[in-house]
């Protein structure tokens, strides 16, 4: 196993913030960071910002030349495996081997087994190259992507707001607003990271929502999609405004819709929508986080179906009371409690006045 001195966790600690930068953009490409280094000076930096534009790496040693630094005999830290093929840019691997890179240090492979074999070829041309450093932090970086190349289907990542009582709104659908305006914000970050924001009709009808990003300054918004099995969704509904909008059906289209609205038709046996495969379509589309916004029976279909991953949940300090709405409902009562679904707490924070809870599916 490599021993890493506190230079090399010190420098990909910086390439990870590096990363960190391509949160909103960088999709459907993972977020990559990468710092050059030698001797303990930095000679360059870069990430990936979107698809099309430089690699990490590339622009890493792009800047180190701009700076007048040769970087023959560096140390390249890069949050992710050099990649080893050519898409829209060349591989990173040839820019490495070009400069004169003595060794590489990366966080975690390459889950795309595309662009994979990275280290292979650096080690086959004497290129020292070690992995694992920070690995938990790049991956988390790359949850989505992660799961789009090893699983087919994206990072669901389910938001809820809700009361202390875990309502949702008042019996008459009146939401606005259970939690507070930092916390709104906060949820609208969490939209702008995600390559997808997912709701269903009856949210629709009930709050008439944009999903879009506008609590953050962002240059990408992400594709709004609607589960609408009977396609009933108006079509001034504000979910469909400007286009980059998905309608999922189980049928034919409303031809109502506005042309720039694309309409997929995914039915099930039962002439519900196949969840299943919309999640494949949408991995296959690139989305490799889709963030959901919807109300009881999507969640509890989702949740149902196991394709929910992670819970962000908005808890305000009030009280709703019964029969106010709750947050899931089941495809069908639990037999026991043996049945229910368990999760695993991975961050509580306050935001603002409220709660913010992080929550993922313990898998068996």
């Amino acid at each position: 196993m490599t021993e890493f001195t506190d230079l090399d966790r010190t420098s990909m600690a910086r390439a990870c913030a590096l990363a960190e930068r391509g949160l909103f953009t960088a999709t459907p490409n993972p977020r990559v960071g990468c710092i050059v280094v030698r001797d303990g000076a930095v000679l360059g930096e870069g990430f990936h910002a979107r698809a099309g534009e430089g690699h990490a790496e590339a622009l890493a040693l792009a800047d180190a030349q701009a700076r007048g630094c040769d970087p023959r005999g560096s140390t390249m830290y890069v949050t992710l495996e050099p990649c080893n093929h050519h898409g829209r840019t060349p591989p990173c691997v040839d820019a490495i081997l070009a400069a004169g890179v003595a060794r590489v240090v990366a966080a975690m492979p390459d889950p795309n087994t595309a662009a994979a074999q990275g280290a292979a070829r650096l080690r086959k041309a004497g290129i020292d190259v070690a992995f694992g450093l920070m690995e938990r932090e790049a991956r988390e970086l790359n949850i989505g992507f992660v799961s789009r190349m090893t699983r087919g289907i994206p990072w669901v990542r389910l938001k809820v707001a809700t009361s202390l009582d875990g309502r949702t709104a008042l019996v008459g659908g009146a939401s606005r607003w259970i939690t507070g305006e930092a916390a709104r914000a906060d949820g609208h970050r969490w939209r702008a990271r995600a390559c997808a924001v997912l709701t269903g009709v009856g949210t629709v009808f009930a709050d008439d929502p944009e999903l879009t990003v506008r609590a953050v300054e962002t240059s990408r918004q992400p594709l709004r999609v609607v589960i609408d099995r009977h396609a009933e969704t108006p079509p001034a509904a504000r979910v469909l405004a400007g286009g980059n909008a998905l309608v999922v059906t189980a049928g034919a289209r409303n031809d109502g819709w506005p042309a720039g609205v694309e309409a997929l038709a995914l039915p099930d046996a039962a002439g519900r929508i196949d969840l299943v495969a919309l999640m494949r379509e949408l991995a296959r589309r690139g989305v490799n986080e889709l963030h959901v916004e919807g109300g009881a029976r999507l969640n509890g279909a989702l949740i149902s179906a196991g394709l929910v991953d992670e819970v962000l949940h908005y808890v305000a300090p009030s009280v709703l009371g019964d029969p106010a709405r709750g947050m899931f409902e089941l495809a069908a009562p639990l037999p026991s409690l043996d049945d229910r679904v368990v999760l695993e707490w991975q961050s509580i924070d306050r935001v603002g006045a409220d709660l913010r809870l992080i929550a993922r599916i313990r898998r068996s």
